[in-house]
């Protein structure tokens, strides 16, 4: 990438973010929100090392990927400022990449089976961060947890002595209304409150709107900041 691109790129990541900031603020102020109470994960899967130091520069803090191997490498190109961020896996997690992820990421958002908590707490180091993973529309092509045994398995993860169970995960069917998911987001808030989380993780690029007015406190935005992928 030479200077005009780096240039060009830089000021559409600085557009991009300063539009997601004024359509979350938005959202906030229809839920009767703080803006501090939701934060924004930059989902950087795709993009190069670059593009993240930029998004890094304009003020985001936290970032998503969903391959360790591409994490990896990506984020150690960062150096030094790869410690002035926080770096959350999204994916799906295959257990065979448990033992790099847990020394690559800073938090699984993304636990989707009990084999994989168990395995995480096998391999964490020190309290690992995590949130579980729910299919809560109940869709064949996603991961996570059905929703009729969640209690038993949301049980068993938080037994686990490595992890850290700050919340909720789902990933919404795609829909061209996003007033059509609105229950979905409203369903996993409430199943979050009564299990008492913290952090709920929900809604990206297109539906994140509702889901901060449903009260998301994590919200995962690849396209709106970095463009769309090749």
């Amino acid at each position: 990438m030479d200077k005009s691109e780096a240039d060009d790129l830089r000021r559409s990541i600085a557009a991009n973010i300063e539009k997601v900031q004024r359509r979350l603020a938005l959202a906030c102020e229809r839920g009767c929100r703080y803006l501090s109470t939701v934060k924004v994960i930059a989902v950087s899967k795709n993009f190069p090392a670059e593009a993240v130091r930029m998004a890094l520069q304009c003020g985001l803090k936290h970032f998503g990927e969903n391959r360790v191997q591409e994490a990896q490498s990506k984020y150690a190109e960062l150096g030094d400022m790869r410690t002035q961020l926080t770096l959350h896996f999204i994916g799906h997690l295959q257990t065979n990449k448990v033992k790099e992820a847990v020394k690559t990421v800073d938090i699984i958002q993304s636990v989707d089976s009990l084999r994989l908590a168990n395995m995480l707490n096998e391999n964490a180091a020190k309290k690992l961060p995590v949130l579980i993973q729910v299919n809560i529309a109940e869709e064949e092509t996603k991961y996570g947890f059905p929703v009729e045994n969640l209690d038993a398995n949301v049980k068993s993860i938080r037994e686990l002595q490595n992890l850290e169970v700050l919340g909720l995960m789902t990933i919404a069917p795609a829909v061209d209304d996003p007033e059509n998911v609105r229950p979905i987001f409203r369903k996993l808030r409430d199943l979050n409150e009564q299990f008492g989380f913290k952090e709920l993780s929900m809604g990206m690029t297109d539906d994140f709107e509702v889901a901060v007015e449903e009260g998301a406190t994590m919200i995962r935005i690849g396209r709106a900041i970095f463009g769309e992928r090749s």
